[in-house]
């Protein structure tokens, strides 16, 4: 197996659904579909059976008997840090968004997507970025304002809740990534941006999260819509 490939895990408890995200997936040369489940318990199952480096991204479903997405969510971050997860949902409701983020996902989509909507979120969350659907996270964000805030308890995440002086620990240049991780565009796409090399544009995002206490990108993009940017 290529070492470039993307290890990817399909948990849905319809079989149909993960049998045309497979057939979806089955025509991309650097996607590998290493494993199914039908709900939370199998999955974290599968990965214990799959061992460390057997999977690198989880396509999770919201609504599954048994252990369900969110719940199966927070446990992946918690035993298996170096495994991303892609939530997939039917409905655009806030509480699942926030679930989802609240549990340390690092990315969430509509299953109504179009593939190519998520085979690009797939290579996004696997190279580190966020991938958000617009309408869950324009909800997720109506959310917060009405409630004050969001907190994320799983993965050891920071309380995240309005706080303008956190700006003032971010030099211009940050302030400018943080800006276009908000617009959700990629590293290779700041760095086309802002004439910059990827690497420094890297540099710069780990400095962002580690300044404003951030677990990840999409951490980074509800902050940024937070606070105006």
């Amino acid at each position: 197996m290529a070492t470039d490939e993307i290890r990817v895990m399909l948990v849905d408890d319809q079989e149909l659904i993960r049998t045309g995200f497979k057939l979806v997936l089955l025509g991309e040369p650097d996607v590998d579909v290493v494993g199914e489940a039908s709900d939370g318990s199998a999955a974290l199952q599968r990965l214990e059976e799959l061992g460390p480096g057997g999977c690198d991204l989880v396509l999770m479903d919201v609504r599954m008997p048994g252990m369900n997405g969110i719940d199966a969510t927070a446990e992946i971050v918690r035993r298996f840090p170096d495994v991303r997860v892609l939530v997939l949902t039917t409905f655009d409701l806030d509480e699942y968004a926030t679930g989802a983020v609240r549990a340390g996902a690092s990315g969430f989509l509509l299953k109504d997507a179009r593939p190519t909507e998520l085979v690009d979120a797939i290579h996004r969350v696997a190279s580190g970025d966020a991938a958000m659907a617009p309408s869950v996270t324009r909800r997720m964000l109506e959310q917060m304002r009405a409630g004050g805030g969001l907190e994320f308890s799983a993965a050891g995440a920071e309380a995240l809740a309005p706080d303008d002086a956190a700006l003032d620990a971010l030099t211009e240049r940050e302030l400018d990534v943080l800006r276009l991780i908000a617009e959700g565009k990629n590293n290779a796409e700041i760095s086309g941006e802002l004439y910059l090399s990827e690497s420094t544009v890297k540099t710069h995002v780990g400095r962002v999260l580690a300044k404003l206490q951030l677990r990840d990108r999409v951490h980074a993009v509800i902050f940024a819509k937070q606070h105006g940017l």
